[in-house]
């Protein structure tokens, strides 16, 4: 990475992450504000889903849920220069802002107490509960992997995904977000139980963790100015894996 790319890379970094926070303390502030307004408390589980108060309001909470991501979704497209570059700057602007989102709840409110609070953490199909610590595991995750993949594509370096690693990401994918469904119901019941998840949770990071360093620690190709990729064998040549290297 030249000079010129490297303080390119930061300058975006810098802005991809104060809008993530910027945008995390402002949902800690509207999620304050509705609670108020509906006569709910100022945070927790417990009363999240009152059927009385904010029942009602349950579509227009999902299509916020919604437009949030859209909004993380095309901060990504516009810093990013390709596909995957965009991906991890969405990843990076994601994670930001769900950190910032449960430190801003803190410093207005005071919730929550611990990280071990449970929370409803999405709605989209249906609720996703888990402690507070588990998605702050997987943003911080989400933030470093991303800063440190779009920083290597920026600098005009390849990254190699491959079938294995991208079934290996997926599945951790999946497991974690099936750790946040198993304890759903319950906790909708009235019940506060133990984190019946965990173990979902744990592997799902693992694969998805492994797969990541993986792909970031690969032999260090990159494609030159004006070069194109050989694809003798025919076909359609693999995305992230080159044959030109420097």
């Amino acid at each position: 990475m030249n000079e010129r790319s490297h303080g390119a890379f930061w300058t975006t970094a810098a802005i991809v992450l104060a809008y993530g926070v910027a945008m995390g303390y402002l949902e800690a502030a509207v999620v304050v504000y509705l609670r108020a307004a509906l006569g709910l408390g100022p945070a927790g589980v417990a009363l999240t889903h009152d059927p009385s108060a904010f029942g009602n309001y349950g579509a227009v909470e999902v299509a916020r849920e919604l437009a949030t991501l859209v909004m993380i979704a095309a901060v990504g497209w516009l810093a990013g220069r390709g596909g995957l570059e965009r991906l991890a700057w969405a990843s990076v602007a994601f994670g930001a802002w769900d950190i910032a989102y449960y430190l801003g709840l803190r410093l207005i409110t005071g919730w929550p107490q611990s990280l071990d609070a449970w929370d409803i953490l999405f709605l989209v199909p249906v609720p996703w509960v888990g402690p507070v610590w588990a998605p702050i595991v997987v943003s911080a995750a989400l933030v470093g992997f991303g800063l440190a993949a779009a920083r290597r594509m920026r600098g005009g370096r390849l990254i190699g995904v491959g079938p294995v690693r991208a079934v290996a990401a997926t599945v951790g994918a999946a497991l974690i977000i099936g750790s946040f469904l198993v304890d759903a119901d319950r906790l909708r019941a009235g019940e506060v139980p133990p984190w019946s998840g965990w173990p979902l949770f744990g592997v799902g990071m693992l694969l998805a963790t492994a797969a990541a360093a993986s792909a970031l620690a690969g032999p260090t190709l990159s494609l030159r100015r004006g070069a194109r990729v050989r694809n003798e064998g025919g076909g359609r040549p693999s995305v992230g894996s080159p044959d030109v290297p420097t």
